[in-house]
């Protein structure tokens, strides 16, 4: 069920950034209406932990909660909830926003839940009570009860906050794990006073009081009653924003249907468990793409994922594995996040979704969700691994592709060995496993440009690119000959997939050596 503006003659408003329920529905934002879900938790009245990736509604979720649990009737009209709920009460919420502050020292962690702990101090009258942050948390639960003869609701958005933001330095994500787990306990101990808990972050850390000890906490991350809780369907989007995205179609030249084709292929594609049945739209993109009418990489572009690509590098991770990896489904629900296994919170971050589960052995295969998380994050990872700056990176994919297409072989092999020369002091010492993840990059990023593809499964070249004129099959061999690689294309019949494709079919041997850690000799034959 969908709710448009609510004051007509206005232009339409698009809810982008917005976080506050009470202002997105009084002001007349579009709204698509998530509150049968909503109603479905709090009848079942268990505490909750979601995650989800940023930008993806989690506080805006929250935010409708506090509203409802305050009684806030008017605010729900035309929708769900109000045609269920016949008795509204105000119940006293505590709501916890750990999002805004940046954690760089103890000191940050300590201001802002002093902060909050004195506002509700002053509300609920404690005095001040209580001689730790997690004493003082106690103390204010139990006046909150007191006080309002109801028991107490408890939002903490972005719990984990302070902990992925100090990935970088043990010994400060040690100290807030220590104070977070004493705050959090407080949970357990208080569950005669409480109402309702709903806690939301992007991972699971290993020994946080919030999951050791809260063990009651009903975890609906995986969990597919509520798999679109956060985000949007196809129908959602049809239903609310079908003027916008005939618009799109016009602006861009394209029909309808190719209007959600696009859109699709660029913000579709979360699955959140195994038994979802349609993939979940970015909302953060979708709105930002129907706001303005381009198809852009909105979501990518509003925060990087640094302490992600510092990770991989870490655990010198091969990055040719990360489409189609295979985990455990117990990774992705275990309280484990770990800098030594990065895929789980790759995963829980967004940039990596569910694609297919074995029900036998209980695995499941992952892989990017859409075209703008799958280059934006190949984009962003390059130069950790290359010495192509992030500025330059699509200058180098493009003028690859464009040498390509114009069927100049030999300028896109010198390009590349430049590449490989330009690498600093500090690369060379590189195994030859990240030489190929290289290689990898180069061509996946092609990708947007061209079909172009790496190889996946024995039997197949090592790249293959089509352009609108030509089919190109490389097959690179590590000290070994130029022949030697043209023959392997012949013998394994590499180029028999394309046969009766019609374009223009181009062979191409290259020699790596290693010694010199490079391209060496290459030969091209047309057929």
């Amino acid at each position: 069920m969908s709710i448009s503006i609510k004051h007509p003659g206005l232009p339409r408003r698009y809810p982008i950034g917005i976080q506050n329920f009470e202002k997105l529905r009084s002001d007349g934002y579009l709204y698509v209406d998530k509150t049968k879900q909503m109603y479905q938790l709090i009848q079942m009245g268990n505490p909750y932990f979601l995650s989800r990736p940023r930008r993806f509604g989690k506080s805006l979720i929250l935010s409708t909660l506090e509203a409802y649990f305050q009684g806030k009737k008017e605010l729900f009209e035309g929708l769900f909830i109000e045609t269920v709920e016949k008795d509204w009460k105000q119940y006293p919420v505590l709501h916890l926003d750990l999002n805004a502050e940046k954690y760089e020292t103890y000191e940050d962690l300590e201001k802002i839940l002093s902060r909050q702990l004195r506002e509700w101090e002053e509300l609920y009258e404690t005095g001040g009570a209580g001689e730790s942050y997690s004493g003082r948390f106690m103390t204010v639960i139990q006046k909150a009860y007191q006080k309002t003869g109801l028991r107490v609701v408890v939002l903490i958005d972005e719990y984990d906050k302070p902990l992925l933001r100090s990935f970088h330095d043990e010994k400060l994500q040690n100290s807030f794990r220590e104070l977070l787990t004493g705050f959090y306990s407080v949970l357990k101990s208080a569950d005669a006073w409480l109402q309702f808990i709903f806690i939301t972050g992007v991972t699971k850390f290993a020994q946080m009081g919030i999951f050791s000890n809260l063990n009651q906490l009903m975890d609906i991350s995986l969990d597919n009653r509520f798999c679109d809780l956060c985000g949007l369907t196809r129908k959602e989007i049809e239903d609310t924003f079908d003027p916008e995205i005939e618009a799109l179609a016009v602006n861009n030249n394209m029909t309808h249907d190719e209007a959600i084709t696009e859109l699709t292929c660029m913000y579709d594609g979360y699955f959140f468990n195994e038994d979802q049945q349609e993939g979940i739209f970015n909302p953060f993109s979708i709105l930002n793409a129907l706001s303005t009418q381009k198809l852009r990489s909105y979501w990518f572009a509003s925060g990087t994922p640094t302490f992600l690509a510092e990770m991989l590098q870490k655990t010198d991770y091969d990055l040719r594995e990360l489409e189609g990896i295979e985990v455990s489904a117990n990774s992705l629900i275990a309280d484990r996040a770990s800098a030594n296994n990065p895929i789980p919170m790759i995963y829980q971050s967004g940039y990596l979704t569910i694609k297919s589960y074995d029900e036998e052995f209980r695995t499941y295969k992952l892989g990017f969700p859409n075209e703008e998380v799958k280059y934006g994050f190949l984009n962003f990872v390059t130069p950790f691994y290359t010495s192509i700056s992030a500025d330059n990176t699509a200058f180098y994919v493009g003028r690859f592709v464009s040498e390509l297409r114009q069927g100049d072989v030999d300028a896109f092999l010198t390009r590349l060995r430049s590449f490989f020369a330009d690498f600093p002091y500090e690369l060379n010492d590189r195994t030859e496993r990240h030489y190929q993840v290289v290689f990898y990059l180069i061509f996946k990023l092609m990708g947007q440009f061209a079909e172009a593809e790496v190889r996946s499964a024995r039997g197949r070249a090592d790249a293959v690119v089509k352009t609108k004129d030509a089919i190109f099959v490389f097959e690179f061999k590590l000290n070994g000959t130029v022949q030697e690689a043209l023959e392997q294309i012949n013998n394994k019949g590499y180029l028999i997939p394309y046969e009766a494709d019609g374009r223009k079919l181009v062979k191409i041997g290259v020699n790596f050596n290693s010694e010199e850690r490079n391209i060496g000799e290459w030969k091209i034959e047309a057929q």
